[in-house]
């Protein structure tokens, strides 16, 4: 998955909290980087409404390993492929 536009989504996203809009409507995605970047945490909250989307990444794992947290790793990819952050 390392060299997909899903990673290069990834890892273009800045650390810390971030709006990001998704289908239409308005997320706080929250992104950590840690252990030196061998796992990226994402976790975005829908506002306004009940959705979420969350998911660990290890990069140095098999070219790249998605965890999602209770949900379908579709959900995760197509959210990082389509989240548009709001410049603020």
């Amino acid at each position: 998955m390392n060299n997909t536009t899903f990673h290069k989504n990834l890892q273009a996203l800045a650390n810390g909290a971030n709006y990001v809009f998704y289908n239409e409507k308005r997320y706080l995605l929250r992104k950590e980087t840690l252990l030196n970047g061998k796992l990226l945490k994402v976790y975005a909250e829908e506002l306004g409404g009940n959705d979420i989307v969350s998911a660990n990444y290890y990069p140095s794992i098999k070219e790249g390993t998605l965890k999602p947290c209770e949900m379908s790793d579709a959900k995760v990819i197509d959210f990082i492929l389509k989240a548009e952050e709001i410049i603020q």
